[in-house]
């Protein structure tokens, strides 16, 4: 899959800004840099100079100046991709990017696909696979939790761990077909006492990663959150305050919220995601009934509900509030409920005392004046099991090694099954190949042209 061509692209967000930067990668890159620059300062080529070297110039065409410029040279195999590199910070108007651009095409380079930039990095053996899926991740990594993660599987964390598994079982693998070619003679080379602690190992360790996607789905995608409660309680101006803008529209009209609105938030370093949904009520109004109807829907797609109530009508109104509650609860009876007696801010102490012997998981909340919105992110956040996290463990968070770890750990099911029921060598050769496969799939041992196109094809344009 090693393309000869030489590739270029913009390799920073497209639309004017201060600067740009261009790159370019392959055995012409800096031949096709160096016919179109001019030093400043030097006269050497910049085939001449330094791998890891910035020099100042001027894009020219023929006699024509395109712009003053920063070239910044990789010579292979210290780069990114592994082959020569070239980036060129030019001045960030559109016009000058498509110039520049345009005149390296002319010149014989092609347009990279999206990724391709990583993908010539993994088939160059400068990543492994999982370490170029957590390129993409890290891009769009928005919170500090997902670029952790992402921080950690680029530099090989979860890859290496993967990697020193696969070695093991590769190695107990290697013995046990060694013993086919002995069959006749009835020997052992792999220790079946040993192999078996080595099965264990791989099993402890499959078992957390599987657990941990879990968390880093989560994590990765931020957590939804719904709102919810009869309308004007109050759930636009929590939003508002959660974001701490005015994102929801708030009014002192029943049902404003006619659709959903949606905003995140970074709450100790992991995104959350709010949903401001129509009030649930009969309502005769189609618009506002159609609202309502998204708004099960939300409730359904979300991972937490809030619950929230105006508390100056709790007395007149407790029975409506408990029999909403319970429609959620029994409803979505394995989703965390939290749920809020909002505008305390206008009763007295007497109301809230009645209403939490009423409702005894009940949390007081004034969305106007903030009272009770910094409990409310501490009760979130620890909804989030964070703990692998703080203590800096791998973390899946990609569906796609996901699926790889569930059929490695089938195989090494089998292969622990076997071991206890005395399977032959050659059967238990076959789970070991198996589990193998499924290993190799996650690092990049083993792929196909359509697996690789598929990962590459949501990177970016210039990554």
């Amino acid at each position: 899959m090693i393309n000869q061509d030489t590739i270029v692209a913009l390799a920073t967000p497209s639309g004017a800004g201060a600067i740009a930067v261009i790159r370019l990668s392959g055995k012409e890159a800096i031949s096709f840099a160096d016919s179109c620059f001019k030093s400043v300062k030097s006269k050497k080529s910049l085939k001449n100079q330094k791998t890891h070297t910035i020099h100042l110039g001027h894009i020219v065409d023929g006699n024509r100046t395109i712009d003053e410029v920063l070239v910044s040279v990789f010579k292979n195999p210290n780069s990114y991709t592994g082959e020569d590199v070239v980036e060129i910070s030019c001045h960030g108007s559109n016009y000058i990017q498509q110039e520049i651009i345009q005149l390296f095409l002319r010149q014989g380079c092609r347009m990279a696909s999206a990724g391709e930039f990583t993908l010539r990095a993994f088939l160059n053996g400068k990543l492994d696979l999982s370490q170029a899926e957590a390129v993409a991740d890290l891009i769009a990594s928005d919170n500090e939790a997902s670029h952790q993660i992402a921080m950690q599987q680029m530099r090989g964390g979860f890859s290496s761990e993967i990697a020193k598994l696969r070695e093991e079982l590769l190695n107990f693998a290697s013995l046990i077909e060694l013993e086919l070619d002995f069959a006749e003679e009835d020997v052992e080379f792999a220790d079946r006492t040993q192999f078996k602690e080595l099965i264990e190992r791989i099993r402890f360790v499959l078992k957390r990663l599987i657990d941990s996607f879990a968390v880093g789905n989560v994590i990765k995608n931020g957590i939804p959150v719904a709102i919810v409660g009869e309308p004007n309680v109050g759930k636009s101006t929590l939003l508002n305050a959660l974001l701490n803008e005015e994102r929801a529209i708030v009014s002192e009209i029943a049902g404003t919220t006619r659709d959903t609105i949606e905003d995140e938030i970074s709450i100790g370093g992991i995104g959350f995601r709010f949903i401001d949904t129509a009030g649930i009520r009969e309502t005769e109004d189609v618009v506002e009934s159609i609202g309502i109807k998204k708004t099960f829907e939300k409730i359904e797609q979300a991972q937490v509900v809030i619950y929230l109530f105006d508390s100056t009508k709790f007395e007149s109104q407790c029975n409506l509030f408990k029999v909403e509650l319970e429609k959620i609860k029994n409803k979505y009876p394995l989703k965390p409920l939290i749920i809020l007696a909002n505008k305390v801010d206008k009763i007295d102490d007497t109301q809230l005392a009645k209403m939490q012997e009423e409702i005894t998981d009940i949390k007081f909340l004034s969305a106007k004046t903030g009272f009770g919105v910094e409990q409310l992110t501490s009760t979130l956040l620890n909804l989030i099991n964070t703990g692998a996290l703080r203590n800096n463990e791998t973390i899946v968070t990609n569906s796609r090694h996901y699926d790889a770890l569930l059929k490695a750990f089938e195989e090494i099911d089998k292969v622990k099954e076997g071991l206890e029921t005395g399977l032959s060598g050659d059967l238990l050769a076959i789970d070991i190949r198996q589990a193998l496969y499924h290993f190799g799939e996650i690092t990049g041992e083993i792929t196909s042209d359509d697996l690789l196109g598929n990962i590459f094809a949501n990177f970016c344009i210039g990554k």
